[in-house]
């Protein structure tokens, strides 16, 4: 069989000689992160979502939550210093990011979004996020992730 075609993630993060490794899983179109976990075997709290949003000021934000969990609009919105942020639409999301819903990631995006991650990934040594594709995900350690994209950690999730 082939070798899978590597995303624009997988190559950004060989580039920056981040280790990771990635997951690969059958599907057509989206699923939700949740049955996504369920399905490879990977804990709710170990598997986060990319979530793209858009400030008052026009400016785009990525946000990673896990998958499980609500983005608290109010709580991202201070986390990037703005007044309000609210969710992209989906209709948006490729002309914006370049990736599909269920394949959005924070890396290797058409432009380096701001990006934050809930403040409990910064205590995991690995965790999952997208791969850049629908059926693809990859593991790798939060902090270098955050450190490679200039993210940052904080509490942005709803209680």
């Amino acid at each position: 069989m082939a070798k899978e075609a590597k995303t624009n993630a997988m190559r950004f993060l060989e580039k920056n000689k981040i280790e990771y490794t990635e997951k690969a899983y059958e599907c057509d179109e989206f699923i939700d992160g949740v049955h996504v976990a369920e399905k490879l075997g990977q804990p709710l709290d170990e598997t986060f979502k990319t979530l793209v949003a858009v400030g008052k000021t026009k400016a785009y934000y990525c946000f990673l939550i896990p998958v499980d969990k609500e983005l608290d609009l109010k709580k991202a919105a201070k986390s990037v210093g703005e007044k309000s942020v609210e969710l992209l639409h989906v209709r948006d999301l490729t002309a914006v990011t370049g990736y599909v819903r269920g394949g959005c990631t924070p890396i290797g995006m058409k432009k380096q979004f701001p990006t934050v991650i809930h403040s409990a990934a910064e205590e995991l040594p690995e965790f999952y996020i997208s791969g850049g594709r629908i059926g693809l995900q990859i593991h790798l350690s939060p902090k270098a992730l955050a450190d490679a994209i200039r993210g940052k950690f904080c509490d942005i999730i709803a209680e």
